[in-house]
């Protein structure tokens, strides 16, 4: 029905840079909110971005300045661009979207499958 896939980690070196993306698919009638948590080993989930339909984004204390988040709303897709990377922004990155489908009523969450950044020299 929907499915979220996302590309684009991998590893690097820290200063370097990644662009992750996350395309929605299925049997879609439009998507609200697009963003991506991270889960780093020994911490909990955090939010890192978000974008709303309309391009309204929040962030991160801990990304701001460095990561910025963008959607592509003909594709489906979002992107998070991180740049400056450091050692502590290795984690598995997962997007998420609220999907409002041809199919059902009202908007759902939809995950990705989550990709590993890893930072390290």
């Amino acid at each position: 029905q929907v499915q979220l896939v996302e590309s684009g980690g991998g590893l690097v070196q820290p200063g370097g840079s990644l662009r992750l993306s996350c395309a929605a698919s299925g049997s879609i009638w439009s998507i609200g909110p697009m963003g991506w948590y991270r889960q780093a080993p020994g911490k909990g989930r955090e939010l890192v971005a978000a974008i709303s339909s309309g391009g309204s984004t929040n962030y991160a204390d801990s990304v701001k300045g460095r990561f910025t988040i963008s959607r592509d709303n003909g594709k489906n897709t979002v992107y998070l661009q991180m740049n400056s990377l450091k050692p502590d922004d290795t984690a598995v990155y997962i997007c998420y979207a609220g999907v409002t489908s041809r199919d059902e009523l009202g908007e759902f969450d939809y995950w990705g499958q989550g990709t590993q950044v890893t930072v390290s020299a």
